[in-house]
């Protein structure tokens, strides 16, 4: 809580995939422990690449998370499930619907640090909502990048790749998977399929 407003607020970490913001949100959430802060965590069910109740990143650092439905108006369980803590993250925003927006900005106006991350892009390089908005909305932003997977330079993009090469434009939005089916790319070395 902003100590002169007694206000809360939102963080929003963002970026493409392999950019290190789980690392950071686990970062902020421990240092928020030790300040002995309550912390509660919330994930999608549909992410269960680090198991089914973890917040995983990319380099093993995990954190056990109560799971939420992603569909649609589900994400109001998160105000249900709280117990009076002071920091609450939800990881994977991006696979929330937009009430996402509603739910942070009322867990701001009570008082509590909402920290939230995920990918601001699809694969397409369009803006992958609930993101956008979220970042609006923000007292805090800090979008981070990769390296690009082709050339080396700083990457804000998610390349998704289907057998090893890039995938078509009409494929599907979300499709769950780490570096067996993603890269990070420059804007540059970022292609799509069309044929």
């Amino acid at each position: 809580m902003h100590a002169i407003t007694n206000s809360g607020w939102i963080e929003v970490v963002t970026g493409s995939m392999f950019s290190g913001k789980t690392e950071e949100v686990l970062r902020r959430l421990r240092r928020a422990e030790i300040a002995g802060q309550e912390v509660a965590v919330f994930k999608p069910a549909i992410d269960d690449r680090y198991g089914e109740t973890t917040v995983g990143s990319h380099v093993g650092r995990q954190w056990e998370a109560s799971v939420v439905a992603n569909e649609g108006e589900d994400v109001w369980e998160i105000r249900e499930h709280l117990n009076g803590e002071d920091v609450v993250a939800v990881d994977e925003a991006n696979f929330f619907s937009n009430a996402l927006v509603d739910v942070c900005q009322q867990l701001a106006d009570d008082g509590r640090r909402v920290i939230v991350s995920g990918i601001d892009q699809t694969y397409r390089g369009e803006p992958f909502e609930p993101l956008p908005q979220l970042m609006a909305v923000a007292e805090y932003v800090d979008k981070l990048q990769a390296i690009c997977a082709l050339c080396g330079e700083p990457a804000t993009r998610n390349q998704r790749l289907v057998d090893g090469v890039p995938a078509h434009v009409d494929e599907p939005t979300v499709v769950i998977g780490a570096d067996e089916s993603y890269e990070a790319r420059c804007r540059n070395c970022h292609t799509l399929r069309r044929d």
